[in-house]
């Protein structure tokens, strides 16, 4: 028996209005770009250029090279970036796997992840597995911190953050609308449309509203039928208010996210992989993720002179999921419960367990063979951020100090329960529910206050930014018994406290116009969770190259190499769930090393010779081990001997660019190249139930001006339809996404 929370219908109508009002908007075409955001001071960056001056390893995607491809998949993107982890698993991208320099990747964790410079995992703190993530879709940019620049954000620094930036109020009255089509079922409605008026003078008022629409019907197949797909509809709007003279600026933003998608963690063994990769088994076909998110954030910012700017962020993110799924299923002993993963990793063994997963026509399992837990979970954060701006010289010396507080407290409350199914001709009966909060029962919470103070001094040619931070953090656990729904009476209470101090310095000499050379420092931190009794993870992480950006070409290479004197694992359904969910595991010391490239130069230009021919390479190079040997109960290690390598961690990332520019139309390839990587630690050869594979992925986009507000665009993903497996968490062989194709109208005003 499926228990969901009540959801609101994902209706494509809900988009009218907003296209209606982009047909209506100034034909004069705006520009995505607006003008200064209100939460300006909170990023890193805010344009390419800025990430060129910048000491440190950053990178920044703008809205033309996010509208190039037009992908809704952030694996998809930041391949584009060098030093990112990816581990897919659903094709979609919809709960994405990402790490920075071998951070770790399992539900991006182990990064600071946000949106618009706020925290947006559902509990950063107490539970920052990202079980909702924002639509790339609707981004107007994404920035990527690395090294010393990454200390900013927090708490999680051992790798880097990953900043989406929404659409801005544009400053002219402008608008966007797509309508989209494709391969299984897929449909794409997005738009939106605003600007900036003059109520009265001295006042400007200004609004924005956007809504998408997502639908696949997917491209996994259940043996007896089913949706495998997915339906999302995100709804952002923003109202602001700013003095002509730019000194006083408030904006709100409220934003409602809705999502059912038919995902599940049963894979396949690898025979039935390697015979059909797209297939589902009967047991995951009332598998079902029910989410919704909102976000409520207010900012304010005063800029009395150019060398003096206070900012301030209020937010609170509300998030609702259950994922109905597959947990496990009875043992031959008919006393217990094997773990999905166990079984799909040794078919021979688990014959009878295999078959109630497989369900063929015919076949009648046992009673209580099968059980389905509903992961229902509530998560809040809330939290005030200010950060004051300072520009002054001492001598020759000029500086810009910034400094900033945050204060921020989230929870995870999970309230669990099993139901148990037999298999019969290929159907899921249910046999067995199990009673609300039966199977977990409690709340993690986290409050924390976070400083941060950072100089960046220019002399002459040289810059030089120091940065801390400091958190201090109250983390306490709370469970109650799941025969107690009431939760009258705890069973346990855990509390613990975290303080640390963060340092960084980065280094920047421009050397020769264009050319500069950068190093950096810092200190890597990421949090325990409630009732953990584990050390914090923590690093010490290291960056030196060089940045290049004249006559036509830009380029960067960045050698990087992390020290961390403590890995954490942390037990999730995710990575196998062959543990006590929550439970973190320490790694010891581990040392993750590799280099960064990226460059580009674009021949010719539209206005001198009427195309352009930009090129340019991403690539990375990671190597990673372990240091010390252990045992751990963490599925994705295993028993570690000192020298083994890290899991799901490729050695070569290569992403080669190209495409042609005219005057009306545009067409653009890249080519991703991955090096296989190994599922668990381990050295020497990696065998094939460990294997996950190495790949070459072809995407092609083309876009076509009909006339001037209007566009024909068109992609391909996989173009050559290369089937291949991506990882064997949470359970089984996986499969990346086959080809698809995309294509319809686009228009602007």
């Amino acid at each position: 028996m499926k228990l969901q929370f009540h959801r609101r219908a994902a209706l494509p109508a809900l988009l009218a209005p907003i296209i209606a009002w982009s047909a209506s908007a100034s034909a004069e075409e705006g520009s995505l770009e607006g003008g200064a955001p209100v939460n300006e001071a909170i990023l890193v960056i805010a344009s390419k250029p800025e990430a060129f001056e910048i000491g440190g390893s950053i990178q920044f995607l703008d809205a033309e090279d996010l509208a190039e491809f037009s992908y809704s998949d952030p694996n998809r993107v930041l391949r584009q970036v060098p030093g990112v982890n990816i581990q897919e698993e659903d094709g979609f991208g919809l709960r994405p796997n990402i790490g920075i320099r071998g951070s770790g990747s399992d539900r991006s964790a182990r990064i600071a992840l946000m949106e618009d410079g706020v925290l947006i995992a559902p509990a950063p703190y107490a539970a920052p597995s990202a079980y909702y993530f924002p639509q790339i879709a609707r981004m107007s940019a994404v920035e990527v911190s690395k090294g010393p620049a990454a200390i900013k954000y927090g708490p999680m620094t051992v790798g880097g953050a990953l900043n989406l930036i929404s659409t801005p109020i544009p400053d002219e009255g402008s608008g966007f609308a797509e309508l989209l089509a494709g391969t299984d079922e897929a449909r794409r409605a997005h738009g939106w449309a605003g600007g900036w008026t003059t109520p009265s003078d001295g006042l400007e008022a200004g609004a924005l509203i956007e809504g998408l629409y997502e639908h696949s019907g997917g491209f996994k197949r259940i043996d007896i039928g089913g949706d495998t797909g997915f339906e999302i509809t995100d709804i952002v709007a923003k109202l602001g208010l700013r003095s002509t003279d730019q000194r006083h600026a408030v904006e709100f933003k409220f934003q409602t996210y809705d999502e059912t998608s038919s995902e599940t963690y049963l894979g396949l063994t690898l025979d039935d992989f390697q015979a059909s990769p797209y297939r589902r088994y009967n047991a995951s076909q009332l598998d079902e993720m029910n989410a919704e998110h909102q976000t409520y954030q207010l900012s304010y910012r005063f800029r009395p002179s150019d060398a003096l700017g206070f900012t301030v962020v209020a937010y609170r993110n509300d998030t609702k999921r259950a994922w109905y799924k597959l947990n496990d299923v009875r043992d031959s002993a008919n006393t217990g419960w094997n773990s999905i993963s166990g079984v799909v990793s040794d078919p021979v063994t688990f014959a009878a367990q295999m078959a109630d997963f497989v369900g063929a026509p015919g076949y009648t399992g046992r009673a209580n063979g099968l059980r389905a837990r509903n992961n229902n979970r509530k998560y809040q954060s809330t939290g005030i951020q200010g950060v004051l701006e300072a520009g002054f010289a001492t001598g020759a010396a000029t500086h810009e100090l910034e400094i900033s507080a945050r204060y921020h407290e989230d929870e995870e409350d999970r309230f669990q329960q099993d139901d148990v199914y037999q298999m019969a001709n290929g159907r899921m009966l249910l046999t067995s529910a199990g009673a609300p909060g039966s199977n977990s029962n409690r709340l993690g919470e986290a409050q924390a206050w976070a400083f941060f103070i950072r100089d960046t001094i220019t002399l002459g040619d040289v810059t030089l930014t120091p940065g801390l931070r400091y958190e201090t953090i109250d983390l306490k656990r709370t469970d109650w018994s799941g025969t107690d729904p009431e939760r009258t009476t705890p069973t346990s209470v855990r509390k613990s406290n975290v303080d640390v101090w963060i340092p960084g310095i980065a280094a920047s000499w421009e050397f020769a116009p264009g050319m500069r050379l950068v190093a950096g420092a810092n200190r890597g931190f990421a949090s325990p969770g409630p009732g953990s009794t584990v050390n914090a993870e923590t690093s010490w992480n290291y960056e030196t190259g060089l940045k290049l950006a004249r006559n036509g070409w830009h380029g960067e290479v960045i050698g990087f190499f992390n020290d961390y004197s403590n890995l954490v694992g942390t037990c999730t359904n995710s990575t196998g769930g062959n543990c006590t969910i929550g439970d973190q595991f320490d790694g010891g010391a581990v040392h993750v090393k590799g280099v960064e490239l990226t460059g580009g130069y674009t021949i010719g230009g539209i206005a001198e010779q009427g195309f352009a021919v930009p090129v340019s390479i991403v690539y990375t190079l990671t190597d990673a081990e372990f240091r010390t040997s252990f045992e751990s109960g963490y599925e994705p290690w295993g028993t570690v001997e000192r020298g083994d390598r890290l899991p799901y961690l490729p050695r070569h990332q290569l992403t080669l660019n190209a495409g042609v520019e005219l005057d009306k139309a545009r067409l653009s390839a890249t080519l991703n190249l991955i090096s296989k990587a190994r599922a668990t630690a381990g050295s020497g050869a990696i065998p094939a139930s460990g294997k996950v594979d190495s790949r070459a992925l072809v995407d092609l986009a083309a876009e076509w001006d009909v006339f001037k507000p209007l566009s024909i665009f068109a992609s391909v993903t996989n173009l050559l339809d290369k089937a291949y497996n991506v990882a064997f968490s949470p359970a089984g062989a996986r499969p990346g996404a086959p080809r698809m194709v995309m294509g319809g109208i686009r228009t602007r005003f």
